[in-house]
C-alpha cells in the first residue's frame, strides 16, 4: 500500500496520456507531442507566485555580491548548467555570477555518469570549493524531487545558511520539503513515460530562463529592451552592438561601430559618447 501510494505521487512517473506509440504516424507523433507541451505553459503560469517569491531574494543578495548554483543531474543538471553559461555573453556578467554543477562532473554533459547523483554528500563538497557564504543561493533542479545529489546539497547549504529554492516536477517531493523557496512545475505525465526530458525539462529551462533574465534585468544588464553588455563574441553580435548604438544616438554605422569596437560594449560606448 505504501509502494502505491507514492506510486501516485510520483507524477513524472505516471503513465502517458498514451499507448501503443510505435503503430502511430509520424504526424500523430508530433501533433500528441505538441498537445502535451501545451500543458507546459499553465504549469508554469501556476508557479509563477513561488518564482516571485524566490527571485526577489536572490536580487537582494546578488545586489550585495552574492552568487547563485544550480545543482542538478542529467536532464536537469545539464539545463543547468547551459543556462549559466549564457549569461556571460548574454549580460556581460563574470562566469562566476551563476555557477551550474552536474552530477558527474562536466563529463556528464555529453555521457550518463553512473551513480553520480546517488552520493548526498557530493554537491555540498563541490560546493565548498567555491567558498559559499550566506549571500549565496542554492537551487536545486530535480524533475522527480527524488535525487540524492540535490536533496543532499540543498540540507547542507540550508544548515550552512545560504538560501536555497528548487524546481520540481513532482508535488510533495522530497526536495520540497527541505528547501525554503520550492517552484513545483506540475506538467503531468510524460508522452513516452517517465521521460522528463520532455515536458518537465521544457518546463524547467522555461523557469531558468525567468529566473536569470530578471535578475540580469534588475541588475541592471539591460537597457530598454537591449542587451547593452553582450559580449561581442561573433560578427552577428558586433552588427547587432553597433545597430543598437544607431539607435540610441543617430549616427551611421560606420560611426556607431566604431564606437563600439573602442569601448568593447554597447552600454559603454553610449555612456562614453553622451559624457
Amino acid at each position: 500500500m505504501i509502494a502505491e501510494k507514492k506510486k501516485k505521487l510520483s507524477v513524472t512517473e505516471s503513465p502517458s496520456h498514451f499507448d501503443n506509440l510505435e503503430r502511430m504516424s509520424v504526424e500523430e507523433l508530433i501533433t500528441n507531442i505538441n498537445k502535451e507541451d501545451a500543458n507546459v505553459h499553465s504549469a508554469v503560469q501556476r508557479a509563477l507566485p513561488q518564482i516571485k517569491e524566490l527571485v526577489e531574494r536572490i536580487i537582494k543578495r546578488m545586489e550585495q555580491g552574492g552568487r547563485v548554483f544550480y545543482l542538478g543531474a542529467g536532464t536537469s543538471g545539464r539545463l543547468g548548467v547551459l543556462d549559466a553559461s549564457e549569461l556571460p555573453p548574454t549580460f556581460g556578467v563574470p562566469d562566476n555570477m551563476v555557477i551550474g554543477l552536474i552530477a558527474g562532473g562536466d563529463r556528464a554533459l555529453r555521457q550518463a555518469v553512473e551513480s553520480a547523483e546517488d552520493d548526498a554528500n557530493k554537491a555540498w563538497k563541490e560546493l565548498c570549493e567555491y567558498k559559499v557564504d550566506e549571500l549565496d543561493t542554492v537551487i536545486g533542479i530535480a524533475a522527480s524531487g527524488t535525487t540524492p545529489y540535490v536533496i543532499g546539497g540543498i540540507e547542507h547549504a540550508r544548515k550552512n545558511g545560504l538560501l536555497t529554492g528548487c524546481i520540481t516536477c513532482n508535488p510533495n517531493s522530497q526536495v520540497a520539503a527541505v528547501t525554503e523557496f520550492p517552484i513545483e512545475a506540475i506538467v503531468g505525465p510524460e508522452f513516452v513515460t517517465g521521460s522528463t526530458r520532455l515536458k518537465a525539462g521544457t518546463a524547467q529551462k522555461m523557469i531558468l530562463n525567468m529566473i536569470t533574465t530578471t535578475i540580469m534585468i534588475k541588475l541592471g544588464r539591460v537597457k530598454g529592451n537591449k542587451m547593452v553588455n553582450m559580449q561581442l563574441t561573433n560578427r552577428k553580435l558586433v552588427d547587432r552592438g553597433a545597430r543598437m548604438i544607431m539607435e540610441e544616438l543617430k549616427l551611421n554605422y560606420e560611426s556607431a561601430k566604431e564606437l563600439l569596437l573602442t569601448h568593447g560594449s554597447v552600454k559603454q560606448a553610449i555612456d562614453a559618447y553622451k559624457k
